[in-house]
Order: structure tokens, then C-alpha cells, then sequence
């Protein structure tokens, strides 16, 4: 099969890392892919190819798609998705993998997303969705300590937690007057503050069938302990000790259940993957928000540990014929650290040299994930903010932890910035 991944992060090297140990992968393209990719071979030797055209560009990406007559484009990120590249395509009789634009909306819009889930009696969050900044400001004073979102898409980093009236007041200010977040910010949801354990699931699925994945924990802020912004993810690791087996199925009959209901009752055919990002509280698991895309770094460490065959899977998920395919898990654990730029995610430098990464990836059951990487005169150097997802298996969490950070003192930029806690949480 030829195969064209869209994307350029931690993510789509991960996809592309996972695709090519696929037999049926004989040719890859990436668009616009970085320097990891670029290394990547298919099993019969052929490079995996980096094509120079923006994830957004999608008369580009068409136009590329049939010149090459892909058999599969697999959409790594969200914004293609929410632009509507799967109905472009699929109007175009390309085979593509991802959700389509109406689906999209349940992480373009969190208002879509929360009236659904209050419609579909999915556990979530008192909220109230507003256009104008007085009544925004009047409810999030109702609440107290309090969450602002953006309604739209703004590479995770639209969400601002408000410990009082006064810090809510600036937030929905910085959305809706400022502009933080130009369009994205034209309406906003305002949350109760949920306390308790944040976890990731993640669901595939084909319209019919949503197969849950095992648990995973992001680590959202950019310091360790908690600290500091809200960053796209630092780190992450699977599984969690925070749901029991019997918990996570609770869980999913209490999400995923409802969510496909719905799904099927507003005529949204979905199929792709979902990713509900979940607040374990006293009262039950609660959705805090969706995504409608792989999560990353939570792709690091579910492709590390998945053992089925990652084209069989897109290909059944695209065609609805999941049903019939059982998911099948390393009992190891997976640690992925996130080594970004200094600065990050505020302004950072590109550009510096990376050394050590063929040292950290000769380690044993080690990967090291390009995320902001590309090649410079014949040398590696950043280029994003999240530079490199650091992954490593272990027997358990705290070998997988051990081994991913010994990988991570392998590897050497110039502000090289990480958290030292990933997966603290659970070890305690």
C-alpha cells in the first residue's frame, strides 16, 4: 500500500515509526514531516519521503494524493481535520483516515462539544457557552475558581484556569476583547473548576465501534510539580494506576456509550479517534474535554506498546469493520519526556544543534520521537517548541521511567528544556 501521513510533530513521527513496521507499507509519504521521519524506512527499504506542503494546504495535499494514487492518507492533526480533509478526499474517491469536518467539531467547538454532552447526559462539568463578555464574566464569578476555553481550535493552549472572579474577568478580557486567540476566542465556555486525577482515554473508531485503549496521563503544565503554562503536553505515560480495569470498562459505558448514541442520533458518522480528556473526581469520571485526533504525546507511548498491525487498524476504522479486530497491548509500561526549547511555550529560539539522539536511540526499547526538528547543512536542529518525545518500555513504570531519562541525559541542545516528574504521579 502507499501511504501519505499528514503532519509534522512527535505524533506523525510516531504514526509513521508505527506504519512502516506494516508489511502492507511498500511506499510512505509524509507532508511536511521533519527530520525524524525522514529516517524512517518501510520493511522493503524505501525511505519514507518528506514532501513539502503545509497540513493545511489541502488542494495541495488532493492534488499530491492522486499524482501518487495513495491507497490510505492517514491526518495526523487537528486542524486539517476541522478544515475538512476527509471529506475532501472521500468527495474525490481517496481512501483517507480521520474524522470528517462535522465530526471534527467535538474539539473545533467546545461549545458543540459541551451542549452534546449535556444533551447526551455524558458526565461533565457545569458549564454555561457565551458570545458577549458580560454574561461570561457574570457566570464565571457565579463559580469561583473557575476554567475559561476558547471555542475554537488554538494548539492547546486556549484553556485558562481562574482561581477567582478577578483572574476570570482578565481571561474572558484576553479571549473575547484582546484576541489571544483571534477567531478561536469569538465565543467561550466557562467551567466549574473539576478537582481530582486528569487521565487520557483514547477510543478508536469506525462508526459503529469504539475500541478503548488502556489509560494514559499527560502532563499539561510546562514545570515540574504543576507549574508554570499550559503547554500542548510534556510527557506522558501508560498505563495509569488510577482507573482498576472494571473502573476504565465504568468509564467507557458511561462516555463512550452515550457519546456513540449521540453520534448516531445527530446523524455524526465518526470514525477515527477519539480522545476524551477525563477528570477522575468523587463523584465519577467526568469529561473535561474531546479530541478528535491522537493525542501527543499520548501517541508515544499507546504506538509503542500497541501490537496489532497500525495500517490493518486505520484501514478497518476507515472501512467500519472494527468489529471484528481485538486490540492487543504490551504489559509493559511506556514514559515519554517531552524536550522542547527554552521558552517554550512562550517565544523560543530554532536552529540549535541536537546532539546524542542515535546514542539515546540505541538503547534498548528506546525511541526518540522528533516532534520541532529539521535538517540543517547535514545536521539536526530545532525547530518547534516541543523539540523531541523521549519514549523507553520497561517491566514497569519505574524502569520506563528510569530508562526513558537515562535516554534524555543522552541528548544535548542549546536551552534544552524538560520536566523531571513524568510519571512521579503514579509512582507515589
Amino acid at each position: 500500500m502507499k501511504l501519505l501521513v499528514i503532519g509534522s510533530g512527535g505524533r506523525e513521527h510516531t504514526l509513521v515509526w508505527k506504519l512502516v513496521q506494516s508489511p502492507h507499507a511498500t511506499q510512505m509519504w509524509c507532508a511536511p514531516g521533519n527530520a525524524g521521519i525522514a529516517r524512517e524506512r518501510t520493511q522493503n527499504g524505501a525511505a519514507v519521503e518528506c514532501v513539502n506542503l503545509g497540513a493545511e494546504d489541502l488542494p495541495g495535499l488532493l492534488a499530491f494524493a492522486q499524482e501518487k494514487k495513495t491507497d490510505l492518507t492517514v491526518v495526523g492533526p487537528d486542524n486539517p481535520l476541522a478544515l475538512g480533509i476527509v471529506d475532501l478526499f472521500q468527495q474525490n474517491g481517496l481512501r483517507i483516515w480521520g474524522v470528517n469536518r462535522k465530526a471534527a467539531q467535538f474539539e473545533s467547538s467546545k461549545v458543540f462539544s459541551q451542549k452534546f454532552m449535556e444533551k447526551y447526559g455524558i458526565p461533565t462539568a457545569a458549564a454555561g457557552t457565551f458570545s458577549e463578555p458580560a454574561p461570561a464574566k457574570a457566570f464565571a464569578a457565579s463559580l469561583g475558581k473557575c476554567v475559561v476555553k476558547a471555542d475554537g481550535l488554538a494548539l492547546g493552549k486556549g484553556v485558562l484556569i481562574c482561581s477567582n472572579a478577578a483572574e476570570a474577568e482578565k481571561a474572558v478580557d484576553e479571549i473575547m476583547v484582546g484576541k489571544a486567540f483571534g477567531a478561536a476566542g469569538a465565543r467561550v465556555v466557562i467551567q466549574e473548576f473539576l478537582e481530582g486525577v486528569e487521565v487520557s482515554l483514547h477510543a478508536l473508531c469506525d462508526g459503529k465501534t469504539a475500541k478503548l485503549f488502556p489509560t494514559s496521563q499527560d502532563h499539561k503544565r510546562a514545570l515540574d510539580g504543576d507549574g508554570g503554562l499550559n503547554t500542548g503536553g510534556m510527557g506522558t505515560y501508560s498505563p495509569t494506576p488510577f482507573l482498576t480495569d472494571a473502573q476504565l470498562a465504568n468509564a467507557a459505558a458511561q462516555i463512550l456509550e452515550p457519546f456513540m448514541r449521540g453520534c448516531a442520533a445527530e446523524n455524526i458518522e465518526y470514525r477515527g479517534l477519539l480522545y476524551p480528556g477525563i477528570m477522575l473526581t468523587t463523584a465519577g469520571p467526568k469529561v473535561i474535554e474531546f479530541n478528535a485526533r491522537f493525542g501527543d504525546p499520548e501517541a508515544q507511548v499507546y504506538l509503542t506498546r500497541l501490537e496489532n498491525d497500525l495500517v490493518e487498524l486505520l484501514d478497518a476504522s476507515a472501512a467500519g469493520t472494527l468489529g471484528k479486530i481485538e486490540l492487543k497491548w504490551n504489559p509493559m509500561a511506556s514514559v515519554c519526556v517531552v524536550m522542547a526549547s527554552g521558552g517554550y511555550p512562550g517565544s523560543y529560539p530554532k536552529g540549535k544543534v541536537i546532539s546524542g539522539i542515535e546514542t539515546a536511540d540505541a538503547l534498548p526499547r528506546t525511541k526518540v520521537f522528533h516532534a520541532g526538528t529539521a535538517l540543517k547543512d547535514g545536521q539536526i536542529v530545532t525547530n518547534g517548541g516541543r523539540v523531541l518525545g523521549v519514549t523507553a518500555l520497561g517491566k514497569d513504570l519505574k524502569s520506563a521511567q528510569a530508562a526513558a531519562y537515562s535516554a534524555v541525559g543522552k541528548i544535548r541542545f542549546d536551552g534544552a528544556h524538560f520536566r523531571r516528574d513524568i510519571a512521579a504521579k503514579a509512582l507515589k
